[in-house]
């Protein structure tokens, strides 16, 4: 089958062209640059450079449309939400065109896309969630703000929103207050990125993951794995993890989440994980994730199993795999070390790791280890990782970094 792999500078779409790729697929990479680590994978077949969908949603389809014309019956598959919106409101000419998309109804997308629903959507489950209310203005904030516990957590309500202009934009991370003298700036922070926020109470733990294939609300595959390193030290994105049988409580929790939205396609439900055990619900990312080559090494190759769905409307049931398999992020385990060198951010409430520690980790090899982006036999994307961190990436990471 042809696929046009989207968003080709992030790691899930160099997991996704070399899954596909060897299973004989014929794979094109898009992006809105130039050139993307996952089109130097010796498995994609030709690259493809469309207008940014932050810049421009309707440039971005009008581009969709003409390659869909040009090569009838090709599955397109987002790697971001700043695809899949725009994607998904436009469906119905994709298909016109001849194109194809896995995805759920377009409501629900926007529904799981929404932190304040799914959050309100895992309350009516009865799965715990923080304490949470949602914040429409700075002055609004303030009175949330008053009716919760410190510290808090304030984060967009949305990762990536589409505005008035038609512009996709990510709408950046979660900021802290431990108390009420640290509010005013967070407040600040979150809505010059967003139009709205949440407000939660912040919970103690670490992050945790449940990941799963969805055929029209039925399970097809599922994974979990173990976060050893975050790229951000607060908790946002692995950079190095171990895979590991799915936590009853964590599994069972998810899977009312995505049968309750009848989810179709893949998605992982993220939850905090207190010291006891017990996941709380944060969100659900309807999409591919970052982390996603270790579910391939560990045996469930979600992007093969996707193309199977397109192909024949289903794919096979593939519910265990290998735990134990570590998975390393080099440049994501760059950025932590940086992240924790730098200490922790205004406000973070919670334990954050130790320098030296981190230091002598970051360099101690561990044998048996994959990586994300670099193989032996196909090691560019490792280059145009770093390639695209240094040039494309770092000035605004800099200038961001010394704001702190």
């Amino acid at each position: 089958m042809r696929v046009l792999v989207l968003d080709g500078n992030e790691n899930q779409a160099v997991a996704t062209v070399r899954s596909l790729g060897r299973a004989g697929h014929q794979v094109e990479v898009a992006a809105h640059t130039p050139w993307s680590k996952a089109g130097l994978s010796r498995f994609a077949k030709k690259r493809v450079q469309y207008p940014a969908p932050q810049e421009s949603k309707s440039a971005f389809i009008a581009c969709m449309l003409e390659y869909c014309a040009r090569a009838p019956g090709t599955l397109l598959l987002p790697m971001t939400e700043r695809t899949t919106l725009p994607l998904s409101e436009s469906r119905e000419q994709i298909e016109l065109a001849g194109g194809k998309v896995i995805l759920a109804p377009h409501e629900t997308i926007l529904r799981a896309f929404d932190k304040n629903e799914t959050t309100k959507l895992a309350e009516q489950l009865g799965i715990a969630v923080p304490r949470t209310r949602q914040a429409d203005s700075r002055a609004n904030a303030h009175e949330v703000a008053a009716a919760l516990t410190y510290p808090l957590v304030l984060k967009p309500t949305s990762s990536e929103s589409i505005g008035a202009d038609g512009k996709v934009k990510a709408t950046g991370a979660p900021v802290y207050a431990r108390e009420a003298g640290e509010l005013d700036a967070a407040i600040e922070d979150v809505f010059s990125r967003s139009p709205s926020a949440l407000l939660q109470e912040f919970v103690p733990g670490g992050g945790g993951g449940y990941f799963a294939l969805m055929n029209q609300g039925e399970l097809r595959a599922e994974f979990a794995h173990r976060r050893i390193r975050d790229v951000r030290p607060t908790g946002s994105g692995s950079a190095v993890r171990e895979s590991a049988h799915p936590d009853p409580r964590m599994r069972d929790a998810g899977l009312k989440i995505l049968h309750a939205l009848k989810w179709h396609g893949v998605a992982m439900v993220e939850f905090r994980v207190r010291p006891d055990g017990s996941p709380v619900f944060l969100e659900v990312n309807g999409r591919f994730w970052n982390s996603l080559p270790l579910a391939v090494y560990s045996g469930v190759d979600f992007p093969k199993l996707l193309v199977d769905i397109a192909e024949r409307g289903d794919c096979d049931n593939v519910l265990q795999y290998r735990a134990g398999v570590r998975c390393r992020w080099i440049l994501g385990d760059a950025r932590h070390l940086i992240e924790v060198l730098r200490g922790p951010p205004a406000g973070f409430p919670g334990p954050f790791p130790e320098r030296l520690p981190t230091v002598l980790e970051f360099f101690r090899p561990v044998p048996g280890t994959f990586h994300d982006n670099f193989t032996i036999d196909d090691p560019l994307p490792e280059v145009g990782d770093w390639a695209d961190f240094l040039a494309r990436k770092l000035p605004g990471g800099l200038d961001r970094w010394t704001k702190r």
